[in-house]
């Protein structure tokens, strides 16, 4: 198992949620392909996940280090587009929901126990 990264105080985190329109699939993987490659490359970005449910509805959580990284992505031109974008041509409906992280806590199961390591 790799490193894992912790939630932070004062992280912000945007949950977005949406449903894609059938005949925009295709178009929309591509966009979501140079959008996505952006925000990695974007000051204070630290992750990216989607989740897509039985019913088809897609969560996708994207977390930066800290409000003002946030909003430099929030403000991005070549996001902004993305969005513009997403609303004609892509979504059926979404929502997005952004907050500061005021609380975090993290567990990671230790299979070796306390004290012990590896051989």
């Amino acid at each position: 198992m790799g490193e894992v990264e912790r939630p932070l105080v004062g992280q912000v985190v945007t949950v977005f949620r949406n449903r894609l329109r059938a005949e925009h699939e295709g178009a929309y993987r591509d966009e979501l392909a140079v959008v996505a490659e952006l925000a990695r490359s974007m000051p204070g970005f630290l992750e990216t996940k989607t989740f897509v449910a039985d019913d088809g509805e897609r969560a996708t959580i994207v977390t930066f280090a800290d409000p003002e990284s946030h909003r430099g992505w929030r403000d991005h031109p070549r996001h902004r587009e993305a969005q513009r974008r997403g609303i004609s041509d892509y979504y059926s409906e979404y929502s997005i929901a952004v907050g500061e992280t005021s609380y975090a806590s993290a567990f990671v199961h230790d299979p070796q126990g306390p004290g012990e390591t590896a051989l």
